[in-house]
């Protein structure tokens, strides 16, 4: 193996003292081109799709516990049923909520609204909405409300003015038909909790307030629920759902974003596959460069075989060759990408306009498996680069290689 070893990195230099020559420094460098870009996009993707789970795990509870229909549940049974899940392994709080959908009219327009009435003492225990007030607080009187900064922008509100909520249930049937249920309530606080559906469409009231507003005194809808691992939230849901049994069901935050995951997901595979076309360009610049070199190397391909040569010595040549490009370039462009987001991550000088995304700096987050995907197929993909060049120097005849020599 000494003998390839020799023979392939003497191939790959450069006339005189040069370590390498320039047609097999342009093939290195479209290796390091096209692992430098994929890791560099990918980890950026990622950091986006961090900072989206943060957000929504910021915004929404980890587990929502409630009956299929989102029927009432009466209390005593709701203190039975927040002990029994605040008994299941996992859980690190609970809290009851009652939701419903209503309509926000102010004198600049009508919304309509999704009303989420909670408990200010363990809303901070389940989500973290209250560290994204923008103006005012997030507390709650019995006619105070939270709403986002989409909703107040929407309707021209600010912090103290008062806004008109109308419930098509519980109101009264008059000579002149039926009369939703309307209560004017004052505007304590704006959230920006960086989701345009949450900022646009969200309205927060006291427990006590809602249930005054709806008339379902001594009523909840469900229960929000904490949980130690996120990303076992599908599990303990299941754990919940047989603890209470029919008619509960749990539902964990990202069977609720079920979609918007899924199309990231989708994201990131047709974005790899896309920018793996890079490192296959720089396979075929391989190809060509190994070609052209049995080609400028035939008479020395012919000695070395009528020398006593194998085939398979002349195929291992020319698969090390391409394989120290693939090997080099890889290698190069893993580096230069980490470091590359490394600065990035650190020193934040790409700014978004705020407008425009849910946050101002780019986000970076490397993971270790897309790291060594990328390089296992880039190394992958110049190895298989190397096996027509290679076996066309071994199928050469030393007679005709030489025979005008």
């Amino acid at each position: 193996m000494r003998f390839e070893l020799f023979m392939a990195r003497r191939y790959l230099r450069g006339r005189g003292r040069r370590a390498i020559s320039g047609i097999t420094a342009i093939a290195m460098g479209g290796v390091f081109v096209g692992v430098a870009a994929i890791i560099i996009v990918l980890s950026v993707e990622n950091g986006f799709h961090q900072e989206l789970k943060d957000r929504i795990l910021g915004a929404t509870p980890h587990v929502v516990v409630a009956k299929y229909s989102y029927e009432p549940i009466p209390y005593p049974q709701a203190d039975t049923l927040e002990q029994e899940i605040a008994r299941v392994p996992g859980v690190l709080s609970v809290a009851p909520f009652i939701y419903a959908k209503t309509l926000a009219r102010t004198e600049n327009g009508v919304e309509g609204v999704v009303v989420r009435g909670v408990d200010p003492e363990h809303e901070n225990d389940i989500t973290d909405i209250s560290g994204t007030i923008v103006q005012g607080q997030f507390t709650f009187d019995s006619s105070g409300v939270v709403i986002g900064v989409e909703l107040a922008r929407m309707l021209g509100l600010s912090v103290g003015d008062t806004l008109n909520l109308a419930s098509p249930f519980g109101g009264t049937m008059t000579a002149f038909g039926f009369l939703p249920r309307t209560r004017y309530f004052v505007v304590n606080g704006i959230f920006d909790c960086g989701m345009y559906e949450y900022n646009s469409s969200f309205v927060y009231l006291s427990l006590a307030g809602i249930q005054q507003f709806l008339g379902m005194e001594n009523m909840v809808t469900g229960f929000e629920v904490r949980v130690r691992d996120v990303y076992a939230a599908a599990r303990i849901g299941r754990r919940i759902t047989r603890q209470l049994g029919y008619p509960f069901r749990a539902t964990d935050w990202i069977m609720q974003n079920r979609n918007l995951f899924t199309a990231l997901r989708l994201e990131k595979v047709v974005t790899f596959i896309v920018l793996v076309l890079i490192v296959l360009v720089a396979a075929f610049n391989i190809i060509g460069m190994l070609t052209m070199m049995v080609i400028r190397k035939t008479r020395e391909i012919g000695i070395l075989k009528a020398m006593g040569a194998k085939s398979s010595t002349v195929t291992r040549i020319f698969v090390l060759a391409g394989g120290f490009i693939g090997i080099i370039g890889t290698v190069a462009g893993a580096i230069f990408g980490l470091v590359a987001c490394w600065l990035l991550n650190k020193y934040r000088f790409v700014s978004l306009p705020g407008d425009v995304y849910f946050i101002k700096n780019l986000p970076v987050q490397v993971m270790l498996q897309d790291v060594v995907l990328v390089c296992i197929s880039a190394i992958a993909i110049t190895f298989a680069a190397t096996i027509y060049p290679a076996l066309k120097a071994a199928r050469l005849v030393p007679l005709e290689a030489i025979r005008y020599e």
